[in-house]
Parts: C-alpha cells; sequence; structure tokens
C-alpha cells in the first residue's frame, strides 16, 4: 500500500484525482477569501512568505537612504511609500530611514512636508510615531566630499553600523546623478552588508546621454546593485500581463500576426502641466511617458515565454523584442500640443503656451502618437500604435489587442473586431469585446463584454502602490521588474533619432483643445496600399494590416493622420501611419 492508502498501481492516479477534488474545493474557498480578504490579511500573508522564504535576514540592519529627501517625489511618494511598508510589517524589523539633502531641515520639518500624504488615521498614530522615531536626517552638499563623510558618519553610528545593508534612492535631477554616484561608492558603501541604489527616470535625454551615465554608473557598481525604476512595471494590471499571457492556455495560440490586427497602448491624463511646464518642456511627452512607459508595456505584450520568473531571464526576453523594433520613422508620428478651451473653467482655459513656466513660442509636444513594428516571426506586420498625451479628455491608461475580423462574414456586416483590454488606470480591469446574439426575436449579433473590473470582484483588496512593490523588490533583491541597461540602451536607440530630428527641426505640432478626445482622419493624398495609424479600439471600421506573407511597402510611402479639426500638410502635421489594406467603409477615425 502507498502512503495514501492505494495500490503501488493506482497511487498515481488515486494522489491526482484526490488533488484534483482538493484543488476544485478550495478553489471555491479561496475564491471567496479572495474576494474579501482585507489590507491587513493580504499584508499578512506576503509578511509569512517574505520572512519564512527569508527574503529578509532579520538579524541584519537595513538603512534606507532618501537622497534628495527635501524634494516634491521624495515627500509625495517616497516617504509615504517607506510609511506603508513600515505599517504593515512589510520591512525587515531593523530598518532606518536616513534623509540627505542640501536643505538645512530637521527630522519634524521632513514629518510637516511628507506627512500629509501618508493617509495615516487616527488608530495608526502610534506607529507613525514608531516609524519618525526610526528617521533621522543629514544636510549637505550633492558634490561635496565631507558631505558625505558625515552622512558615512552618521549612518555607522546606528544599530550595526560599518555592517549593514544600505539601500540609496536618488530621488535627485539626473544633472548630479554622476557627482552623487561617485561620492556614494568612495564614501558611504557598507563594509560587508550589500549596496543597492535606485535610479530614478529620466535616464538621460538620448543614446548619447544614457551610455554615458550608464557606462559611469556601471564603472562604481554591479549590474545587480543598480535598480532603475519605472515605476509603471510596478503597477498590478502592468504585473498581470506576464501571467495573462503565460498561465492561460488559450491565450497562446491566439497571440500572433495570424490573429491579432493591431496593439494600442494609451496613456492619457485630463490635465495639463499647470505651472510645472518648464521640467515638462526640457522632456516633453516622448521622453516623460513614451520612450519608458508605454515601450516597456509593449516589451510585456510582445516578449517571448521566458525560462523561468528569474529577473534575467525576464529582462532576456524584453531585451530580444526590443532589438526586433527599427528606428521611429517621422512619417509614423503624430504630434499636438494643446490650447485653452474657450468654453472651459480654471486651467482648462489655459493652453500650454499660457503657462508662464513654458518658454516662449515652445513647440515641444504634449501628445504623440507613434507607430511601432516588431519584426520577428509572431509580429510581423502588426501595428504597435503607441499613444500619449496630457490635457485630454479622461484619465486612462491601457493596452488594447484588436484582433482580426472573422473570415467569411455571414451577418452582414454588423459584426465588430474583438478586443482584449487590459486597463491600468484607473479602476483596474481585464475585460474582452465579443459578439453575442441580442436578446429576443430577432437573430441579430451584438457586442457584449466579459469583464473582471478588480473593485467589483475584489471588494475589500486594497491593491499596493507602485512604489510600493518595487521598494519592496528592492530589500528582496528581486530586479525582474526593473530596467537592465541593455533594455534601456536598446529603448534610447528606437527614440533618438526621432527626438534629434524633432529637436533640430522643431516642426509645429498640431493644436488641440484641452479636455476633448482627439479624432484623427486619413489625410487625402491617395497612396498605394493606404493604412490608418489609427487601427484603434473605436475605429472599428478601420483597415487591417497587410495579408500575412504580403511585401509591406516602405513606411515613407504611407498615409499620414491628422486631428479633424485641424487639417494642416502631411509636411506640417509630420506624421505617418500603420500598415493595412483598405476594407472599405468610411475613413477610420479613432477617439483617443
Amino acid at each position: 500500500m502507498s502512503r495514501r492508502g492505494a495500490a503501488p498501481g493506482n497511487g498515481r492516479e488515486f494522489r491526482g484525482f484526490e488533488r484534483g477534488v482538493r484543488r476544485r474545493r478550495g478553489a471555491e474557498s479561496i475564491m471567496a477569501e479572495q474576494v474579501a480578504l482585507s489590507r491587513t490579511q493580504v499584508c499578512g500573508i506576503l509578511r509569512e512568505e517574505l520572512y519564512q522564504g527569508n527574503a529578509f535576514h532579520q538579524s541584519d540592519t537595513h538603512i534606507f537612504i532618501i537622497m534628495g529627501a527635501s524634494g516634491d517625489l521624495a515627500k509625495k511618494k517616497i516617504y509615504p511609500t517607506i510609511w506603508w511598508l513600515f505599517r504593515d510589517g512589510l520591512l525587515p524589523e531593523d530598518t532606518y530611514v536616513v534623509g540627505f539633502a542640501r536643505s538645512r531641515l530637521t527630522v519634524a520639518d521632513i514629518r510637516k512636508q511628507s506627512e500629509p500624504f501618508f493617509k495615516a488615521t487616527a488608530d495608526e498614530k502610534p506607529k507613525l510615531e514608531e516609524f519618525f522615531a526610526r528617521n533621522s536626517y543629514v544636510a549637505g552638499q550633492y558634490d561635496d566630499v565631507a558631505s558625505y563623510e558625515r552622512l558615512h558618519s552618521h549612518v555607522n553610528a546606528l544599530h550595526q553600523g560599518p555592517h549593514t545593508n544600505r539601500l540609496f534612492y536618488l530621488a535627485l535631477p539626473p544633472t548630479v546623478y554622476e557627482a552623487v554616484t561617485k561620492n556614494i561608492r568612495e564614501t558611504c558603501m557598507s563594509h560587508t552588508g550589500w549596496n543597492r541604489v535606485i535610479v530614478e527616470k529620466p535616464f538621460g535625454r538620448d543614446l548619447q546621454s544614457s551610455d554615458r551615465l550608464s557606462n559611469h554608473i556601471s564603472s562604481l557598481f554591479r549590474e545587480d546593485q543598480i535598480y532603475r525604476i519605472d515605476h509603471y512595471l510596478g503597477k498590478e494590471m502592468v504585473q498581470n500581463l506576464m501571467v495573462l499571457r503565460f498561465a492561460n492556455r488559450i491565450f497562446g495560440p491566439i497571440w500572433n500576426r495570424d490573429n491579432i490586427a493591431c496593439v494600442i497602448l494609451t496613456f492619457k491624463e485630463p490635465f495639463g502641466t499647470e505651472g510645472r511646464g518648464g521640467y515638462f518642456d526640457e522632456f516633453g511627452i516622448i521622453r516623460d511617458v513614451m520612450q519608458n512607459h508605454l515601450l516597456q508595456m509593449l516589451c510585456l505584450v510582445a516578449m517571448e515565454k521566458p525560462a523561468s520568473t528569474d529577473s534575467d531571464d525576464v529582462r532576456d526576453e524584453k531585451v530580444k523584442v526590443l532589438k526586433c523594433i527599427s528606428e521611429v520613422q517621422a512619417d509614423n508620428v503624430v504630434l499636438g500640443q494643446y490650447v485653452g478651451n474657450p468654453s472651459g473653467e480654471g486651467e482648462s482655459t489655459k493652453g500650454y503656451l499660457d503657462d508662464p513656466t513654458v518658454p516662449h513660442g515652445s513647440t515641444t509636444a504634449t501628445f504623440a502618437a507613434v507607430v511601432l513594428y516588431v519584426e520577428n516571426e509572431r509580429w510581423d506586420g502588426v501595428p504597435f500604435i503607441l499613444r500619449c498625451g496630457k490635457a485630454l479628455n479622461e484619465r486612462k491608461a491601457e493596452v488594447r489587442l484588436q484582433f482580426r475580423d472573422v473570415a467569411g462574414d455571414i451577418f452582414q456586416q454588423q459584426c465588430k473586431r474583438n478586443e482584449l483590454v487590459i486597463r491600468v488606470q484607473p479602476n483596474e480591469a481585464v475585460y474582452t469585446k465579443m459578439m453575442t446574439k441580442k436578446p429576443g426575436m430577432f437573430f441579430n449579433p451584438e457586442e457584449s463584454e466579459l469583464d473582471l473590473t478588480y473593485g467589483n470582484r475584489y471588494k475589500n483588496v486594497k491593491l499596493p502602490d507602485a512604489y510600493e512593490r518595487l521598494i519592496l523588490d528592492v530589500f528582496c533583491g528581486n530586479q525582474m521588474h526593473f530596467v537592465r541597461s541593455d533594455e534601456l540602451r536598446e529603448a534610447w536607440r528606437i527614440f533618438t533619432p526621432l527626438l534629434h530630428k524633432i529637436e533640430r527641426e522643431k516642426p509645429q505640432p498640431i493644436p488641440y483643445v484641452y479636455g476633448r478626445s482627439i479624432h484623427f482622419v486619413q489625410a487625402s493624398e491617395p497612396r498605394p496600399q493606404a493604412t490608418s495609424a489609427a487601427a484603434g479600439p473605436e475605429a472599428q471600421e478601420g483597415r487591417h494590416p497587410p495579408p500575412l506573407g504580403s511585401r509591406r511597402e516602405p513606411r515613407g510611402s504611407r498615409r499620414g493622420i491628422r486631428p479633424e479639426a485641424h487639417r494642416p500638410s502631411p509636411a506640417a502635421a509630420g506624421v505617418g501611419a500603420g500598415p493595412g489594406r483598405g476594407r472599405g467603409g468610411a475613413s477610420p477615425r479613432p477617439v483617443l
């Protein structure tokens, strides 16, 4: 008899049956528990996993050092994030927080600046006092060796001083990265504990400046010590992309060019720069959002299945995707800049150029749409449409996969394309659009949705902030959701020629009205293989990518797209379009 009481020959079958029954019974209770899980329960489970899995060495002291502790990022994001992790018991027990900046401040000053963003309840006040008792602050100059010697002495005076694990968060402008990292390496490193550095974007302005910065940091720290943070990689639904793709058999056979017509990645904000245009104008929307956030999401959609969930296995596959993407062609780009809304109120009446911090006559784009192609066997010919902008009609970030039309239409063109949508924000959700019979006597199809909205399904679960996930990953030494140097280089390679062209030629962006959706139409010039870069989710009457195996014409010959309300020449628009053959009907007008 086997250990489970079955005959030796039947042991495997019995165990499999038993597991299946247990799994089915357990699934029902687990699903019920998931719906009712509170934040405390979720954090308790995670805490057990972290401690039992030895993610932390509880006997070690950990020092979290915030470089630039007086800045906006520190007070609005980093200090609140460390507090939330501390409150929920997700940090190592012996953790201290040290702020460093040029301003002469005290812990009381830091608390006054940052505590409004903590969202602490009255019941949490004792825990809050305990948190700030573990905080300290050192003032100093970023390029002054003596300042770092004071910081090092201060850290050494804490428990286990020279032997602590040290995490340096660079909440600083990139202009001081070189001096700060050099001084950290030469003065402030732990003797026997680990040292890790979190670097905030932007990681340079183009390929050349990014290479200089990467080479400098790599000369000081090993790659496993460098954590280049893109907070979008910490968002729930962005991390869910890998699970959806590789943990569900139904998606494997259809996740390719034979079935997917286009992929649309969208980032929209309903507000403008509002007095912060000076910083934005230096970088623009492509550097601020597209080259990092949207391109990272593209990688997760397009990558092949990694060998494992090991950090480098995942990042290896992302790099392979980026290597398959050619440099952005100017013909495949739309640039826009918002103007004031005469019927709006408050800030919406002001255009980008009305921001007093924006240089007079600036041509910096606040909206961009770009078409990219992943030139490999899985995705050849499928347009990946990246679009992002400020002062639009809503707040939204999503990934939308639009599938090809059903062959042999028997419903007289009443059917719309199927879509799979992963909504990153707001109201995290995964839903599919499909055709079903319209209820009633008539045999007509209508579009329906299968919808998993997290707020409805997991009613009492508060999803952690992206920074919570990522900072916890740094403590655990997990780099899966951080950008590796070769990954960063490929991303800049794709966009740098376009960015240089824009800076050199300063094309006039197309104006669009604050707070309104943007409509695009195809340019009127007839050209072979007429296409629409929209192929957008709302443009169900849009055009298809070319038939598989057909030769795609040079990208420079594609038809342009532009806002319907303003019809400049193609040269003025400086835009282009995605691939496709006409299906007939009206020109596509996707709503952004």
